[in-house]
């Protein structure tokens, strides 16, 4: 444990000690459920498959408010190149370093704290209070809180209003939530052509030419124009692989991997049928699968977005920013169920990278904006 006066520092250090690499959770609930059940919170652990994940309940009166996050974290990457071991937090420079630093067992830590604090000053406030927290967020992203939201809905267990605690400050804190995210749509494609000798093209039929037309398309198309709340529809390919690796080969197949990141202009299926023309104009065999990531989702301004853009303009004196730009997050889940959502945290400039850290100073003054966030929900 470091040497510190902050609760919050603390607690953070503490989780990312815990080598969770996803989906692995790696103790991290343990600490986290200890804290909660010392305010009362009833736990209920939900493990699918080989997921770890947490549900943790104080109250049964609505309105129910909820912080969600995740404690697994991506790969280290080469040990060599951190400044000290990614797994043994150090504070340097007023930042806590460490994988998971700011993506996100900063924000868990503000959260939890936030929470004690809250709950010391106001023991009767309304509503309740919930925490979801998976380690299935950095990987697949099936056992985690998808499922979790599944077995809440069955039961209608209704959520209110939703903090997921993603690192969305951009380069000062506070300075953006996100009231929402973009859909993500991927795309297994396979060209089929007819293998022969690079001598000889009439007696076969190359895969990476023939789709050169359709690639040219689609990667000229406006699909959409986007809206006041989300940038236009992106199409980006990822990979495109071909070739037995022999000089004189023309290849047989041609593999391409791509992504929609969509707007809630356009739906996945009508995504899937335009494409699905441009290669059929195109005259192509061919043979694709489609995996759906998540729908696009969006928050109006409303109760949450009106509670936590005062407590940080009262916090830290910014007037916030609404964006839907960046990946998907476990919020497109929680979404489904109606309720308000959005994502807040710490400055992103690090998350994933090499030398991760989280600046201490933001990380307690995360931790008041979730406080007053409640204070402006939960109090009469």
């Amino acid at each position: 444990m470091l040497k510190t006066t902050s609760a919050t520092v603390a607690l953070a250090s503490e989780l990312v000690a815990c080598q969770s690499l996803t989906p692995n959770d790696a103790g991290c609930q343990k600490i986290i459920g200890k804290r909660l059940s010392a305010l009362g919170f009833t736990l209920e652990s939900m493990r699918f498959d080989d997921v770890d994940n947490l549900w943790a309940r104080k109250g049964k009166s609505g309105p129910l408010f909820v912080f969600a996050g995740h404690t697994d974290v991506v790969p280290t990457g080469p040990l060599d190149q951190w400044q000290s071991p990614p797994f043994e937090p150090i504070i340097k420079d007023g930042h806590l370093y460490g994988r998971g630093s700011c993506d996100m067992k900063g924000s868990i830590a503000a959260m939890i704290t936030a929470c004690e604090n809250f709950l010391a000053e106001n023991p009767n406030h309304l509503g309740s209070i919930a925490f979801l927290i998976t380690s299935d967020e950095e990987g697949i992203a099936k056992n985690g809180t998808a499922k979790v939201v599944e077995k809440l809905q069955a039961r209608n267990e209704k959520i209110d209003f939703c903090i997921v605690g993603e690192a969305s400050s951009a380069n000062t804190l506070g300075d953006t939530i996100k009231n929402g995210r973009r859909g993500s749509l991927n795309g297994d494609l396979i060209i089929h052509g007819i293998q022969g000798h690079i001598a000889y093209p009439l007696k076969a039929a190359n895969p990476i030419h023939l789709f050169s037309g359709a690639l040219k398309a689609l990667c000229e198309t406006e699909w959409d124009k986007g809206n006041q709340y989300f940038q236009p529809t992106s199409f980006q390919i990822s990979n495109i692989n071909a070739g037995t690796g022999a000089d004189n080969v023309i290849p047989g197949d041609l593999k391409v991997k791509f992504n929609f990141r969509f707007s809630s202009e356009l739906t996945a299926d009508q995504l899937k049928t335009r494409l699905e023309e441009i290669l059929k104009k195109h005259k192509l065999k061919y043979s694709i699968e489609w995996r759906l990531s998540g729908n696009p989702f969006l928050t109006h301004k409303g109760k949450l977005v009106d509670a936590i853009s005062r407590a940080i303009k009262a916090v830290t004196n910014i007037d916030t920013e609404l964006s839907t730009s960046g990946g998907t997050s476990d919020g497109r889940f929680i979404a489904t169920t109606g309720c308000e959502v959005i994502e807040f945290g710490p400055i992103n400039a690090t998350i994933h990278k090499i030398n991760e850290c989280v600046s201490i100073t933001d990380l307690d003054k995360t931790s008041e904006i979730y406080k007053k966030t409640m204070e402006n929900l939960l109090l009469r």
